[in-house]
C-alpha cells in the first residue's frame, strides 16, 4: 500500500499530461511542474522493481513480524494507560517523505506503547535479526530511541499496563544523554542456580549518528553464540554472548568469589612504607624561614625617579559640561601613564626585588623506610561461587511482545520498518527498499541546505565587506584611514577572527563619527576596544612585535581610567 500511495502521486500529473492531445506535440516533461518530483519517481522506478520480490518476501517463513506504520497504529498497537506516560504517540509521515511512521508527539513527557505478537518468537538454535528505521527529526539532546523485546509476562499482566517494569529479553537500539552516546545492547538472562534474571550489557558498542536523518539499526543473533550490530548496513561491533571481554558482567560467572564473611585481621599492616622512628631534625634545619627574601646586592638604577607618580592627570581631558557635582559628585580628570616614566627606568618609591632564599628548607619530614610489619594489600579469600554454572548457549527467552518506553526531552522520535526476521538476507532487502531510497533523498537534501546556507553567508559577507571598503574611503576618517583598510585586510584573511575585527571596525567608525558631531577627545572605551583587538588579532610574529613596540615605546599610551565619585543616594 506505501508503494503504491507513495509513486502514484509522482506519476498521476504525468499521465494525466500524456492523456492531453493538447500536450502531444511537446515533449514530455514530468518534472517541468513539479521538480521535486524527480527525486520520487527515481525512487518509485527503484521501488517498483522490487515490489513483487518483496511481496513474496513477506508472506515467506523467514520473516516473523514486520510493522510498516502503513497503516494507523490504532487497534494493533496498545498505548500504555500508567499515569506516569503521559506522551501522546502520533501517525504522522516522515518529513519530506511519502512514508507513514510511529511519532514520539511530545517533548519531556515519558511515552509507553506495546505490540503483542501472535506467537512468543524463541531465540534459541537458530539465526534472529532485529531492525528497526529511527529518525530524530528534532535531534536527540538527552534520552533513548531503543525498542524492548518483551519476554512472556506474568500472569494478569495487561498490555495497558506497560511500563519501565515489564521484563525484557532484549533491549536494543540508541541512546543518548550527557556522557551517554550509545546503541544500546542489553541481554536479559535467567541463572539456572539462582533464578534471578540479569542485565547483561555489550561492552564499547556503537555511538549514535548525530543527525536528522533516518537510520536503520540492526541486530544479528547467531546460532554460534554470536552478535552483531550494524548501522546503517555497516557492522560496528561484534561479540560473543560468552565472552567475558564482550559482555558486561559476563554471562558465565566466575568459579570462584570473595568470602563475604571474611574480615580483615585488626592488626594486619598495609603500609608498604612508613617514616623511620629512629630519625631526627638536623639541628640547622629553620621550618620557619621564608620561602623568598629581598636581594641585598640590587641597587635602584640611575636615573631613577622617587618623587614621580606612575600615573597622572590626563592633561587633555575636560570636564564635561553636564556633569553635575551635586549629583555625580567632585569631578576628577581620569588618569594617563605618566610621559616621564616611559623615558626612565622607573617611578615612584624604589623597593629591592625578592629572590629565592637559599636557607629555605619548609617543613621537616622524617624519612621514608620499609616497613617491617607490611603484610601486603588485604583480601577477602576466594570460595566457590554458589551462582557459578556452564554454559553453552545463552538461554534466550522468547519474545511475546515489542515495546517502546522512553523518556525523552525531544519530540519528532520517528519509528518505522520494525523486523524480526531469520534471515539476514531479508534484512538486507528490507534495508535496500524501505530505508536506503528514503536515506540518500534526505542526505542530498541536507548537502543541498548546507551548500545554500554557505553560499548565503559567503555571499553576506561579501556585501557587507564591500561596504566597509567604500566607508574605508570616505575623506571623514582621515588618519585613521590606514588603520581600517589594514584591520580589513586581516579580517578577510582571518576567518576566525573576523566577527571580532569587523566589531572593532564598527567601533572605530562610531567613535570617529561622534567626534566630528559632538568635538572633544574619544572616549576611553572606544580607545581601548580598539587597541585590545588590534593586538588580539595579531597572530603572526611580526604583529606581535609591533604590538609591544608600541606598548614599550609608550604609543598611544594606555587607556585613560575615568575615576568618578557618586554621592550614595
Amino acid at each position: 500500500m506505501k508503494l503504491v500511495t507513495h509513486c502514484h502521486v509522482a506519476f498521476s500529473d504525468w499521465t494525466t499530461s500524456r492523456g492531453n492531445r493538447s500536450h502531444w506535440s511537446k515533449p514530455l516533461d514530468p518534472f517541468a511542474t513539479y521538480p521535486n518530483r524527480k527525486i520520487w519517481v527515481v525512487q518509485c522506478l527503484f521501488l517498483f522493481s522490487t515490489a513483487c520480490f518483496i511481496s513474496q518476501l513477506r508472506a515467506s517463513d523467514d520473516v516473523i513480524f514486520y510493522e510498516s506504520f502503513d497503516e494507523d497504529f490504532e487497534g494493533r498497537w496498545i498505548a500504555s494507560e500508567n499515569p506516569d506516560y503521559t506522551g501522546v504517540w502520533k501517525h504522522v509521515k516522515s518529513e519530506g517523505h511519502d512514508d507513514h511512521g510511529l511519532l514520539v508527539g511530545e517533548k519531556a513527557r515519558k511515552h509507553a506503547i506495546v505490540k503483542p505478537l501472535d506467537e512468543p518468537v524463541i531465540l534459541k538454535d537458530k539465526t534472529v535479526v532485529l531492525q528497526f528505521e529511527v529518525r530524530l527529526q528534532n535531534g536527540l539532546e538527552c534520552g533513548g530511541a531503543y525498542i524492548k523485546y518483551l519476554r512472556p509476562q506474568d500472569a494478569g499482566w495487561v498490555p495497558k499496563g506497560f511500563d519501565n517494569e515489564s521484563p525484557y529479553t532484549i533491549m536494543f537500539g540508541p541512546d543518548r544523554c550527557g556522557a551517554t552516546n550509545k546503541v544500546h545492547f542489553i541481554l536479559k538472562h535467567k541463572n539456572p542456580k539462582s533464578g534471578n534474571f540479569v542485565e547483561h550489557h555489550l561492552k564499547f558498542p556503537p555511538s549514535v549518528p548525530s543527525d536528522k536523518l533516518t537510520h536503520v539499526y540492526t541486530a544479528i543473533l547467531t546460532p554460534d553464540n554470536e552478535v552483531r550490530i550494524l548501522v546503517d548496513g555497516e557492522e560496528k561491533k561484534k561479540g560473543n554472548f560468552l565472552s567475558g571481554d564482550d559482555f558486561d558482567p559476563p554471562l558465565i560467572p566466575s568459579k570462584t568469589i570473595p568470602d563475604p564473611d571474611d574480615k580483615k585481621p585488626e592488626d594486619w599492616d598495609e603500609r608498604a612504607k612508613i617514616p623511620d622512628p629512629e630519625a631526627t631534625k638536623p639541628d640547622d634545619w629553620d621550618e620557619d624561614a621564608p620561602l623568598e627574601i629581598e636581594d641585598e646586592e640590587a641597587e635602584k638604577p640611575d636615573g631613577w625617579l622617587d618623587d614621580e607618580p606612575e600615573e597622572v592627570d590626563d592633561p587633555e581631558a575636560a570636564k564635561p559640561e553636564d556633569w553635575d557635582d551635586e549629583e555625580d559628585g567632585e569631578w576628577e580628570a581620569p588618569k594617563v601613564d605618566n610621559p616621564k616614566c616611559a623615558e626612565a627606568p622607573g617611578c615612584g618609591e624604589w623597593k629591592r626585588p625578592m629572590k629565592r632564599n637559599p636557607a629555605y628548607k619548609g617543613k621537616w619530614h622524617a624519612p621514608l623506610i620499609d616497613n617491617p610489619n607490611y603484610k601486603g594489600i588485604w583480601k577477602p579469600q576466594e570460595i566457590d561461587n554458589p551462582e557459578y554454572f556452564e554454559l553453552e548457549k545463552p538461554n534466550f527467552e522468547p519474545i511475546a511482545a515489542i515495546g517502546i518506553e522512553i523518556w525523552t526531552m525531544q519530540d519528532g522520535i520517528l519509528f518505522d520498518n520494525i523486523l524480526i526476521s531469520s534471515s539476514e538476507k531479508d534484512a538486507e532487502t528490507y534495508r535496500e527498499t524501505t530505508w536506503k531510497p528514503k536515506f540518500t533523498v534526505e542526505k542530498e537534501n541536507q548537502k543541498d541546505e548546507e551548500s545554500t546556507e554557505s553560499d548565503g553567508l559567503k555571499g553576506f559577507q561579501k556585501v557587507v565587506f564591500e561596504y566597509l571598503y567604500k566607508i574605508a574611503d570616505l575623506p571623514f576618517l582621515g588618519e585613521h584611514k590606514i588603520k581600517v583598510l589594514d584591520l580589513l585586510e586581516k579580517a578577510e584573511k582571518q576567518a576566525n577572527l573576523t566577527i571580532g575585527i569587523l566589531a572593532s571596525i564598527v567601533v572605530v567608525i562610531i567613535s570617529i563619527l561622534l567626534k566630528l558631531i559632538f568635538g572633544g577627545k574619544k572616549p576611553a572605551t572606544v580607545v581601548a576596544e580598539t587597541k585590545k583587538t588590534e593586538v588580539a588579532e595579531s597572530s603572526d610574529d611580526q604583529g606581535s612585535s609591533e604590538a609591544q613596540d608600541e606598548k614599550n615605546n609608550g604609543g598611544g599610551g594606555g587607556a585613560p581610567r575615568r575615576r568618578t565619585q557618586r554621592r550614595d543616594d
